[in-house]
């Protein structure tokens, strides 16, 4: 494609802002080893050439080299080769390449690449086919050798033997054509191509949307990709279409194939004096509609591909790239070219890019090389949901509670107002923690400290109702009076604990099956039987309380803020440590990023001394929730923000190793295991919507206020569940009180 035409199609489209880092290898070469950058969190420019920019081979100009296809063998790229798009009257033809790292160092070089021969590609009866008449745009090497060429043209997808005789063609649906032949506009037809590592599935990608199917409002095209399955002889047949969305005002340039149920998509967007935009997506098949008889992609409930960003090649660091064109980054170009290489040592896989320069003295024909990290996305699995406006039995409630979202008050019985905490009945359910039902003791002396015993009727894949059945409770009493201060329901023969007794965050099994609770007004560690009679006086956190605590002295000023006491807690897997988590910063901390982990032995009932801290993203309204300890030491907690629907940023699970060395302030590293605001939902479990309904289909979010309650599961699989608050919170329909609602979300790679 012209570079004036790319500049129309893709007017849309935002400048960059130029990365400020140093360093990867250039144009010269050596045998120094290239400086990798970082580019994204899976993604590193490991070097990049210009070794092709203006140069000649057997007569004709390297340039507008449109594709490019990987063969392979010790070390090197071998027999890579690369497609000239539409140079006017000169003949079509592709390069045969040699690519490799630059001197020993392999993992870190940049790449050294030299043209071996050129093939010219003829039609059947030997004439050759020229810039006029075939637009070369997308190149796949088949097991055999021959090629498959996409074309713009009209458009169409060749089949040329190793010395570049046309063998056949690929059916082409009447509509891909050029208007008014079709619905396709002139270069903007078959731009990406690529083919399974088993060479029997062919993805063929349209570089902009049909007239039918449009872009959206925001400028996002609707492009279509096409799906082939070949044969044992080697025949090819039209399988199916998917939808895919770009970026606005962005255009597909070429796809690569991980495998059957995932590519890797470029997109690519250029406007004049900014320069270009060049994105590598993954994008996942599972759940996407075929979309073959669908007459526009605009149709509402049209499930498209869903994508995750891998990497935007204008956050690398440019080291010593230049560009005789106006570039944001000066790394830049018109990228068209894309392949997938070699997988490293430490499992990343190579990618290649390579510009277009479009014979042009402004532009430049670059390779790029990147180690690119593949991460299978999490998948809901499983969702199921409990009415909030359904009462357990006991004494009518929320007598001090403001009525909200409709709902009047008191309530005619005890209410589920969402878990805090969880833990396996080791079968199918679990039992469900709720908090100290109101929000503060204030409002909450007539709700009653229970765990309830739950048995999910997951909605999945194959079907299911979706309802969260309680069958039975456990209730949280003192009648042996250990708790040594004055309780709502201290004169009663059972002593009952309520909400104004304790606010209850979370629970954890010790070896000998007690429960010890994690609680925000002391903040104190509780311990009770299974049948829930506590055990022993509550322990507070020394030196630590808040503003709710018993043992606050009159004229006392308390170090913790309220409802910032020990919200998550997560145990050993022998029962023997528990690991309270503060759920805000003590107000004496001079960074209120800072949260801090403490480590508590059960048999002595004793705290042992030793803490760990890590960041959390932001200070002002960031919050940890529930905690569990994974395999390995790994500390996995909820970390979120207090917002809920639309405005809801933060809501992830994140993950501190406690035996990695700490940073010079003495905090541990991060790392994000969940966005709980994007998780794929391939199986529509999440469907039908509610009207008004927020974060439902593919992606599906998670957008509501209190996200307090992770339970692992077997393999990768984990249970998430809400506190809603009740009636306060109404982060899936606006004006609804939030039903209870979990999930079970499959994270690939979550124990290894």
């Amino acid at each position: 494609m012209s570079r004036r035409t790319l500049a129309a199609a893709t007017a849309a489209a935002l400048a960059l802002a130029a990365p400020a880092a140093a360093g990867a290898h250039g144009r010269h070469g050596g045998d120094t080893p290239a400086v990798r950058g970082v580019c994204s969190p899976d993604a590193t420019l490991l070097g990049f050439s210009d070794q092709l920019d203006k140069t000649t081979f057997a007569g004709g100009d390297v340039g507008g080299l449109s594709a490019l296809t990987l063969g392979g063998g010790a070390g090197w790229a071998a027999n890579a080769r690369t497609l000239v798009d539409n140079q006017g009257a000169t003949n079509a033809r592709t390069y045969d390449l040699r690519i490799g790292a630059r001197g020993r160092h392999g993992r870190d070089g940049a790449p050294d690449v030299r043209v071996t021969g050129t093939t010219t590609l003829r039609r059947p009866d030997g004439t050759a086919y020229t810039g006029r008449d075939l637009d070369g745009e997308g190149l796949v090497t088949l097991r055999d050798g021959s090629l498959l060429v996409s074309s713009e043209t009209e458009p169409s997808i060749r089949r040329f033997s190793r010395s570049g005789r046309q063998l056949g063609e690929l059916p082409v649906p009447e509509r891909f054509r050029i208007a008014p032949a079709g619905e396709a506009s002139t270069n903007q037809a078959l731009e990406g191509l690529g083919a399974s590592p088993d060479g029997r599935t062919l993805f063929a990608a349209m570089e902009g949307p049909l007239s039918a199917d449009g872009t959206t409002a925001d400028g996002r095209a609707r492009n279509r990709i096409l799906r082939y399955t070949a044969d044992r002889r080697g025949d090819w047949t039209l399988a199916g279409q998917l939808g895919y969305a770009t970026d606005p005002g962005l255009a597909i340039t070429e796809v690569q194939v991980v495998d059957d149920e995932q590519l890797l998509v470029l997109e690519r967007g250029f406007v004049a004096g900014a320069g270009n935009t060049i994105r590598v997506y993954q994008a996942f098949l599972a759940g996407a509609d075929d979309v073959s008889g669908e007459p526009t992609l605009a149709r509402d409930g049209v499930r498209l591909v869903a994508k995750r960003l891998l990497a935007d090649l204008g956050d690398c660091p440019p080291g010593d790239a230049t560009n005789p064109g106006r570039q944001a980054n000066p790394l830049l170009d018109n990228v068209e070219g894309m392949a997938l290489g070699e997988r490293l040592r430490d499992g990343a896989r190579e990618l290649y890019l390579l510009s277009d320069d479009n014979f042009s003295s402004g532009q430049v024909t670059r390779l790029y090389r990147l180690a690119v990290t593949l991460r299978d996305e999490p998948v809901l699995e499983a969702r199921a949901s409990y009415d909030a406006l359904q009462w357990q039995p006991g004494p009518e409630s929320g007598r001090a509670v403001t009525p909200a979202n409709g709902v009047a008050t008191p309530f005619p019985g005890q209410p589920v107002p969402g878990f805090s905490g969880a833990l396996s009945d080791g079968r199918d359910g679990f039992w469900g923690m709720p908090d100290n039902g109101f929000g503060s003791k204030g409002n909450s002396a007539d709700f009653l400290l229970r765990l309830y015993h739950v048995r999910p009727q997951w909605k999945g894949a194959r079907g299911g109702s979706g309802r969260l059945l309680l069958d039975r409770f456990v209730s949280l009493r003192d009648p042996d009076r250990k708790i040594p201060f004055e309780i709502v329901n201290g004169a009663t023969r059972e002593r009952l604990l309520t909400g104004a007794d304790f606010d209850l965050e979370s629970v954890q099994r010790d070896r000998w099956g007690n429960l010890w609770f994690g609680e925000e007004f002391g903040p104190y560690l509780l311990q009770t039987s299974p049948d829930g009679r506590v055990l022993r006086a509550p322990v507070p956190l020394p030196g630590v309380k808040s503003p709710a605590s018993p043992d606050l002295a009159p004229g006392e000023t308390p170090n913790l803020p309220g409802s910032r006491g020990f919200e998550p807690m997560a145990a050993s897997a022998d029962g023997r440590t528990l690991y309270p988590i503060l759920e805000g910063a003590l107000t004496t901390e001079p960074d209120q990023t800072i949260r801090r982990v403490y480590e508590f032995d059960v048999r002595s009932g004793q705290y042992t001394g030793r803490t760990w801290s890590f960041h959390v993203s932001a200070p002002a309204g960031i919050v940890v929730g529930d905690a569990q300890l994974l395999p390995g030491n790994r500390l996995l907690m909820i970390e979120r923000d207090d917002l809920e629907g639309v405005a809801a940023r933060v809501k992830r699970l994140i993950e501190v190793d406690l035996d990695d060395a700490p940073a010079a302030d003495g905090t541990l590293p991060t790392r994000t295991v969940l966005d709980l605001l994007r998780i794929r939902d391939p199986f529509g479990i999440s469907l039908p919507a509610p009207v008004g309904g927020i974060g439902f289909g593919d992606p599906f979010a998670f957008p509501l206020q209190s996200v307090e309650t992770l339970l692992p599961l077997s393999g990768d699989r984990l249970l998430i569940a809400n506190d809603n608050n009740f009636p306060g919170s109404n982060g899936r329909v606006p004006g609804k009180p939030d039903d209870v609602e979990a999930i079970v979300v499959r994270v690939p790679g979550l124990n290894g």
